[in-house]
């Protein structure tokens, strides 16, 4: 994240959705996660890396991407952003350039075929 380069404000172009990850009772004594939709934001997102592996006796599918915001302190690890459809779960965020301008969030997508 520290290599990320401070973006222009005309550079966060995509619209992404952010969610917060809640916990309910399920009624049987476990409990059921859920995402609650809490703003409509810019955002810059790009795909950084993907691996391909096994999970379950099916293919995963995992793919990291970098999500620039402008800096807000109630994103955390958990928290999930959606972009285009996509479920992009934050795995960690760090203030870009030290002056509460930029957040930036290392996410990570996963999808399983057969």
């Amino acid at each position: 994240m520290s290599g990320d380069k401070i973006p222009a404000i005309g550079t966060l172009t995509d619209r992404v959705q952010l969610k917060r990850r809640e916990s309910l009772g399920d009624g049987g004594g476990g409990h059921e996660r859920i995402y609650v939709p809490v703003n409509n934001l810019w955002a810059r997102v790009r795909s950084l890396s993907g691996r391909q592996g096994t999970n379950a006796d099916g293919r995963a599918v995992a793919i990291s991407h970098s999500v620039v915001l402008r800096f807000r302190n109630d994103v955390s690890p958990g928290d999930r952003i959606v972009y285009r459809g996509r479920n992009l779960d934050v795995v960690s965020t760090a203030d870009l350039n030290g002056r509460r301008a930029y957040l930036s969030c290392a996410c990570s997508e996963t999808s399983f075929t057969g």
